[in-house]
């Protein structure tokens, strides 16, 4: 990394008590944000750039204000300057949930189980002052299937009808979701940090949120249960469902809501992923993709999704559902 970024670094710090700090980059995600942890005095604080025109911090201190204030654990806003995209928080350590259960196996059921009750506590908020997930949002995240994973494909597909068929299948669902919850949308086993490993619940911390959005409880639930970055067997994933419905008690359609966005969002996922590929040249995410479509068909068993799961069958052959992972041309 060149020097410039570290001049601005030690500009906006300026101001703060953490001029003078050491600086150590960190890995960064699949955007353009990067991360840099600064120490000083045997104290840490967390900095992240998320810089113009490609991101914008905005969200992010507006959802993490929000949180906070309805007793939620986002990292604590130190300092920011939003226009120059800087904003330091409080750092959450280097245990994450993925790392901590690789290593610890024996802990998955609790750590899986408090952040289940986490989402509870979320979801018995009123919705926060976010945009709503609607229609628009569901079908332009769906399509990126047809526009970027069809065509890595060399498949040539019905557009309109899988528009359709995905408006048939959210239609209903969007009017349950009413008023809707705050959704996190990227709540999963990369994005939750161990405060406290190994004690008591209420230590689990939020990163990457800065996208919520206000839609349906089981979003979040797909995005921790059908994890696209780590395998989740089908018995955990049943017994958090259970776990969920018995403390939030969702409606009767909660099981073919689940399956729906369950279908959404790895559909949306396989396009993303290839897109990463293909545009930002990171093939390391199609790696995931098998995972991601394994879950994918499983949702679309549900007599819910019978329109999408048509459109399926017509258009991508099995053949190619069964290879797609090492055949991305």
């Amino acid at each position: 990394m060149s020097d410039a970024p570290f001049d601005e670094i030690h500009q906006f710090l300026s101001d703060t008590e953490w001029e003078g700090a050491e600086i150590a980059p960190l890995a960064g995600d699949a955007s353009f944000r990067r991360y840099f942890r600064l120490r000083k005095n045997a104290h840490s604080a967390m900095l992240m750039h998320a810089p113009p025109p490609h991101e914008d911090p905005a969200p992010f201190l507006h959802v993490a204000g929000w949180l906070d204030a309805n007793g939620m654990r986002a990292p604590a806003v130190i300092a920011e300057d939003a226009p120059k995209g800087w904003v330091l928080t409080e750092d959450f350590g280097d245990h994450r949930m993925r790392e901590w259960i690789d290593q610890h196996p024996d802990d998955e059921r609790a750590i899986y189980a408090e952040a289940i009750d986490t989402l509870v506590r979320l979801h018995r908020l009123p919705a926060g002052p976010f945009a709503p997930y609607d229609m628009a949002v569901y079908l332009r995240e769906a399509l990126l299937l047809v526009e970027w994973y069809c065509p890595a494909m060399g498949l040539e597909v019905d557009g309109e009808g899988y528009r359709s068929a995905w408006e048939a299948a959210l239609g209903p669902l969007i009017e349950r979701q009413q008023p809707g919850v705050t959704v996190l949308r990227d709540y999963h086993a990369e994005n939750i940090m161990l405060l406290e490993p190994g004690k008591a619940a209420g230590t689990q911390g939020l990163i990457d949120f800065q996208d919520a959005l206000a839609g349906h409880p089981a979003y979040d639930l797909v995005s921790l249960l059908q994890d696209a970055r780590r395998d989740v067997s089908q018995e955990i994933e049943r017994e958090m469902l259970d776990r969920y419905r018995a403390a939030a008690e969702p409606d009767r359609h909660f099981e073919a809501d689940y399956a729906t966005l369950g279908a959404q969002r790895n559909a949306k996922i396989v396009g993303i992923f290839t897109r990463l590929w293909k545009r930002d040249g990171k093939a390391r995410y199609l790696a995931m993709v098998p995972r991601v479509w394994e879950a994918m068909e499983r949702d679309l068993t549900h007599p819910a999704l019978q329109p999408v799961a048509e459109w399926f069958a017509a258009n991508i052959p099995q053949e190619v559902r069964d290879t797609f992972g090492g055949e991305i041309q």
